[in-house]
């Protein structure tokens, strides 16, 4: 009998609770314009397997209730859908569209928008990101972290926590993660100052690397791992940072020298692949295929020889305009090949940055602005598209804003892009995600879902080099601070790396 009677007090308060949620209006007045909601979900192209996209209405209301259909079937609800009900709704929709009804309460007055569509692609994505988590600040960066996320669901974790290791006057700086080909299990990041060194991660395996030595620049930055093979590219570099008083651009960072050199994870040798004095490489990428590696290149002939180098850099840093170069390679002999101009961005008086290219192998994505390398501080860098089987270049309209794009990465179906963006506030970077077709053409870019609508808004950190992974990286902070806490391996110098003259 108890038992009886507590399900049918619980049956009765289920009911209730059904009973108390949102429902549709039915006597409203009709509006002809869309509803202002945040984020800014209308017409947007969706992966089948993304996260509920939650949103709040923007404007004046005492209650807000969203309907998302896809024929007879529905979600009425606040704003936030069920997480359930939502995959089970976006895999009706596939290949369809999810309407979105918005009715706002005013008193006792109900009005209802618009509809607007999101259209929801059979295109998968990958299921997770990571990106470094920091606050737009000149000065602090202890509270820094290294995060992942799952885009199917709103799971968060952190990868590796600054702090785990020192903090102020033995503090840490983390930065420059990086996967071979999406993979989770062999990931390498870096840390700056107390207990530095180049953490790599392979199938298990962990080592902490010291990639300084005397016939290189400096230790490696800018990585990218061969999509099969054990080597990383790095840019390898001296950088210092100045402050403006007046121009928008607040922080300019500028290379004082910077090289290019290639590091093999089995036999922990470096060899420098691109090193003239006259020229500033950087932002290593490799093609998809591993026989093509793409870099930028700064021509920079010094004036003053009896000055300081970073003087000199600072005086003219609107002069230095960056290209992107390639060289062939050849994973059988590892031999690289002469490099190649792919695009001169000096020629239209403009600096080009971060080229990235498709799994297909024939876009190249990179950032562009007026000058300098550092675009994630100017407000003019956008995001430009190259087809590589015919050269053409276009500013990628599509996904730009008036605001600063910087960073972007490509899903490994190559029909995702996420990109880091400033569109909302000037301030703060945001992941936005946007469809790109086979012919190179993208949809309206939706910023990153929070189970809470509002978050973004609330949070005082930027989202930083977002990488799509296969899955979540499963080594826990406090073993990554263990490796960096133990001793490091030294990498040998080796004059040349089968390199073609």
């Amino acid at each position: 009998m108890k038992r009886l009677t507590s399900y049918i007090l619980y049956l009765t308060f289920a009911i209730l609770l059904v009973a108390c949620g949102p429902s549709v209006p039915t006597d409203y007045t009709q509006s002809d314009k869309l509803p202002a909601i945040y984020p800014d979900y209308a017409q947007v192209t969706i992966p089948v397997n993304m996260a509920p996209l939650s949103f709040e209405f923007d404007g004046e209301a005492d209650e807000m209730v969203a309907r998302y259909a896809v024929g007879d079937d529905d979600i009425v609800c606040n704003g936030q859908p069920d997480i359930d009900k939502w995959h089970s709704l976006a895999e009706k929709a596939k290949g369809k569209s999810i309407t979105v009804d918005v009715y706002t309460r005013n008193g006792d007055e109900w009005t209802r928008f618009k509809p607007f569509e999101i259209f929801v692609s059979p295109d998968s994505i990958d299921p997770y990101i990571s990106y470094r988590l920091i606050a737009p600040s000149f000065i602090s960066y202890e509270a820094l972290t290294i995060n992942q996320r799952c885009l199917e669901n709103y799971d968060e974790s952190v990868i590796y926590d600054n702090i785990l290791c020192g903090f102020e006057k033995d503090g840490q700086c983390i930065n420059c993660h990086h996967y071979q080909n999406y993979n989770p299990e062999r990931v390498q990041f870096h840390a700056r100052q107390n207990l530095g060194g180049t953490v790599v991660a392979y199938d298990g395996k962990l080592k902490k690397v010291n990639m300084r030595n005397d016939s290189i620049l400096s230790a490696g930055v800018y990585p990218a791992w061969h999509p099969w093979l054990n080597l990383i590219v790095y840019a390898t570099d001296k950088t210092s940072q100045n402050f403006h008083t007046v121009d928008p651009n607040k922080v300019e960072v500028c290379d004082e020298e910077s090289d290019i050199i290639v590091y093999d994870v089995e036999t922990d040798e470096v060899t420098n692949l691109e090193n003239s004095d006259s020229e500033f490489e950087v932002f290593p990428a490799w093609a998809p295929d591993g026989k093509m590696l793409y870099y930028c290149s700064a021509h920079f002939e010094r004036k003053d020889t009896t000055g300081k180098k970073s003087s000199e850099v600072y005086k003219r840093y609107k002069e230095v305009k960056y290209n992107i170069y390639r060289k062939s390679f050849d994973p059988e002999t590892r031999q690289f090949g002469p490099r190649e101009m792919v695009f001169d961005a000096a020629a239209i008086d403009s600096s080009a940055t971060w080229p990235r290219i498709s799994p297909d192998g024939r876009y190249l994505l990179f950032t562009m602005g007026h000058y300098g390398y550092f675009h994630i501080w100017h407000h003019d860098a956008d995001l430009w598209l190259m087809d590589l089987t015919n050269s053409e270049v276009r500013p990628f309209a599509e996904v730009n804003s008036p605001d600063t794009e910087s960073y972007h990465s490509w899903s490994s179906n190559g029909r995702w892009i996420i990109i880091s963006s400033r569109r909302n506030d000037g301030t703060f970077t945001r992941p936005f995600i946007a469809h790109v077709d086979k012919d190179g053409h993208a949809t309206k870019p939706f910023e990153l879902p929070c189970e809470d609508p509002n978050y973004h808004r609330e949070f005082m950190r930027s989202y930083n080099i977002p990488e799509f992974m296969s899955g979540p990286v499963t080594i826990t902070p406090q073993t990554f601070a263990d490796v960096f806490k133990g001793d490091a391996v030294n990498v040998k110098y080796k004059s040349s790396y089968s390199q073609q003259q």
